[in-house]
């Protein structure tokens, strides 16, 4: 038992760390196309108009939501409320259950 203990942390360890690097390899790839289109704009016709924002700004909503579900910020319906609610709903039952032995 102890096994599938240290086997599953170990899993969720795992899974974690390549959630993680998932989410910096995809911060670091925003970071360098938008430098890229940013210098492709000023070189084409300097800042006059930075149509490059716009690619920065929907790219960046995006990046967001995937830092709050990665860094579980989730501050409504995260891990943390999800453990609780099921500890909450299992001591209700086993209360109900009390109560009818």
């Amino acid at each position: 038992m102890q096994d599938l203990n240290k086997e599953s942390k170990y899993i969720r360890a795992k899974e974690r760390v390549d959630e993680l690097k998932k989410f910096y390899s995809h911060l670091w790839t925003y970071i360098l196309v938008i430098s890229g289109l940013a210098l492709i704009n000023y070189l084409s016709i300097g800042f006059e108009y930075m149509w490059f924002l716009w690619v920065a700004f929907g790219w960046g909503v995006g990046l967001v939501f995937q830092a709050l579900g990665t860094f579980r910020l989730n501050p409504f319906f995260g891990k943390r409320w999800e453990e609780e609610k099921i500890k909450r709903l299992m001591a209700d039952e086993e209360g109900e259950t009390k109560k009818w032995k």
